[in-house]
């Protein structure tokens, strides 16, 4: 399977624009690099304003065609549904690909599949049940609404999860009707083409889905700032969200949603399961190599059991395999990029040089093969101060920042004491405990005695500066609708 995935890379790989792979207009090229070799890996071509402004032509056209705003609701769910359906066929194929992509492992790359088919199933089921209301006034009036969709939406995703992070824009708001303009990050943009493959397989009509890798400052801002672009739907940085707000407020007051980094606590009392709390913690911040919106990068323990924590996560930590992706016991690939690396390279110097004491990793994971790749031990700092860089700024890596507490309202102190609010977690027997400090806790989202629960379902994002709205779960529904009322005199 990767020697076909290689033989085919081998050509450049085009935009898809109009049902269609194609040429961009400049003809400009991105470097796509392995991070686990740190070698070339294809060229895709990179979209400048010119073929934004193709796309977003094309997703308007479509927008009003009949083969889709004609289409029939029990036929958009089917056709969702063969999204789905072609997804987890080629799982694999999919999940090497965001390996050689991305630098994670082939067990998370394939993992991301599933979720991703998922979100296409789940939204394919809300189709027919977009439904409107009814309202009594006074008077002799009919009074009902309509869902309708929003439009056009440009549709801005990461490299941490390209295909899942893709699937879960793209699905909501094809089931509501709108098209899509999908900008992937340009370091990681295999994935979301060969998502738009899919799509025109499955029967997408022409110009629905649209995909136009490129830098941010090119193609994402030309996004941002087209008037014909009804919304802009994001997940990234908190700087690049403000250059995004401007842009819609300078255009055409473009609608925006927000999901945004995080700091994330994970908070763990003197009664919690150690063991648990270990697991959760340790997979929290290091799957994905700790490149997670939703790490857990903060672990807040209590003092009269951070001792025994740590010991169970620095055993853990020198024991967890570093390497190649694709071997099957690795348990965590390379960081995206040289430019990525070094950033998480220079927090650890930070975290060092402000007195936090390294317990774990802290170096670069050079053997064998991996001497070429982003590779970096994951790495844990004890006696963490809460105005430390490394408490304070998302690093995005596999780094853990332990923190002391000694009472709750210590504890949600420290929690609350970030700009972000994306995630948390709580880790007692104590269930009344649990249900007053999720109730405290500046979070969009909150678990208890676990972390990183996700389903379709269930609504994600963040308070603060972690952004707005929510994803997943029928939350999402609202970011791609607009309501309008009908007044009918009887």
């Amino acid at each position: 399977m990767r020697e076909k995935i290689l033989a085919d890379l081998r050509a450049p790989q085009r935009l898809f624009i109009n049902g269609a792979r194609c040429e961009a207009v400049n003809k400009a090229f991105i470097d796509i690099i392995n991070p686990a070799t740190g070698t070339p890996l294809t060229q895709v071509q990179a979209a400048e304003s010119p073929d934004v402004d193709l796309a977003v032509q094309a997703a308007r056209h479509a927008l009003t065609d009949p083969a889709w705003s004609d289409m029939t609701p029990q036929a958009r769910e089917h056709l969702m549904l063969r999204i789905a359906d072609i997804l987890e066929a080629r799982a694999h194929e999919l999940g090497t690909l965001e390996a050689l992509n991305n630098g994670k492992t082939l067990h998370e790359g394939v993992g991301d599949v599933g979720p991703s088919a998922d979100a296409f199933r789940y939204y394919g089921g809300w189709v027919r049940k977009l439904y409107g209301q009814t309202i009594p006034v006074d008077g002799h009036d009919l009074v009902y609404t309509i869902r309708e969709p929003v439009g056009v939406c440009g549709l801005i995703v990461p490299w941490n999860y390209p295909l899942l992070m893709a699937a879960w824009k793209v699905a909501p708001a094809l089931a509501c009707g709108c098209t899509v303009v999908l900008k992937p990050s340009e370091l990681t943009p295999l994935t979301a083409l060969r998502l738009a493959d899919i799509c025109k397989e499955a029967g997408v009509p022409d110009g629905v889905v649209n995909v136009i890798p490129g830098y941010g400052e090119q193609a994402g801002a030309a996004l941002a700032k087209h008037p014909d672009v009804d919304k802009i739907a994001f997940t990234g940085s908190v700087a690049t969200a403000r250059s995004l707000l401007i842009a819609s407020a300078n255009s055409n007051l473009k609608k925006v949603s927000l999901e945004l980094g995080g700091k994330s606590p994970l908070i763990v009392f003197p009664d919690a399961d150690l063991d648990a709390a270990a697991k959760a913690a340790f997979w929290g911040i290091f799957a994905n190599k700790g490149e997670v919106c939703s790490a857990s990068s903060r672990l807040l323990v209590h003092a009269s059991v951070k001792a025994a924590l740590v010991e169970r996560l620095t055993a853990m930590a020198n024991r967890m395999k570093v390497g190649d992706p694709f071997l099957p016991d690795t348990e965590m690939g390379a960081l995206i990029s040289q430019v990525q690396f070094d950033k998480v390279m220079a927090y650890i110097k930070r975290g060092i040089d402000e007195g936090a004491e390294l317990v774990a990793g802290g170096e670069r994971y050079t053997e064998g093969q991996a001497a070429n790749g982003w590779f970096l031990r994951p790495t844990i700092f004890t006696n963490v101060q809460p105005q430390m860089t490394i408490a304070q700024e998302e690093i995005f890596g596999p780094v853990l920042s332990v923190l002391e507490f000694e009472n709750e309202n210590e504890a949600l102190q420290l929690a609350n004491s970030t700009i972000y609010g994306l995630v948390a977690a709580v880790f007692t027997r104590d269930i009344s405990r649990a249900h007053r400090v999720a109730k405290s806790l500046q979070s969009g989202v909150v678990w208890i005695n676990r972390w990183n629960g996700f389903d379709s379902g269930a609504p994600f994002g963040g308070a603060k500066q972690s952004g707005w709205g929510r994803e997943l779960g029928k939350h999402a529904l609202d970011l791609y609708t607009q309501t309008k009322c009908v007044w009918v005199k009887l």
